[in-house]
């Protein structure tokens, strides 16, 4: 089992603010769509509901929705209460997209990440989980040097990590 894991962060590891992402890289969306396509994605019941119900669920992907409410229901994707029984609907080919919650619980079990760093200092309530370069190696990144510039204005780059060992 190859298990992924997909996130966008802007400095100090922010994920999120108030329910979603503070910030909008149609660059970032489009490699996110790229990447995670015909896989299976897993995420947290708040993830689920920040995506815009238009896209929701996301299309060409088994979307598994990780929460502790019992009687939550989301139209289209499997609900679960269990990192395990999420990993186990996933197969061999899942992505796991957020929350910061979720990234930090499945961190130790994935294989591969992906990371879009984006420069800018933005206040949220949501964090990824730090990189241990003692864990982690760099795969590839995009650019090798220095920055994209997004047609909205931000700056990015994107790294992939692959577990040593």
């Amino acid at each position: 089992m190859m298990l992924g894991m997909i996130w966008a962060q802007a400095h100090d590891r922010v994920i999120g603010a108030d329910g979603g992402m503070p910030w909008h890289l149609p660059e970032d969306l489009a490699h996110f769509k790229r990447t995670t396509s015909g896989s299976a994605v897993v995420m947290g019941r708040a993830t689920w509901d920040a995506l815009d119900p238009r896209f929701r669920p996301l299309p060409g992907r088994r979307n598994v929705v990780l929460t502790r409410q019992e009687r939550f229901a989301a139209e289209g994707a499997d609900v679960v209460g269990s990192l395990e029984e999420a990993l186990r609907l996933a197969g061999d080919d899942g992505w796991v997209i957020g929350g910061g919650q979720i990234l930090v619980e499945a961190l130790p079990r994935a294989d591969r990440l992906v990371v879009t760093d984006i420069d800018l200092a933005v206040d949220g309530d949501a964090r990824a989980p730090a990189i241990d370069d003692t864990v982690w190696e760099i795969e590839s990144a995009d650019p090798d040097r220095g920055w994209h510039t997004s047609r909205t204005g931000l700056r990015y780059r994107i790294t992939a990590y692959r577990r040593r060992g």
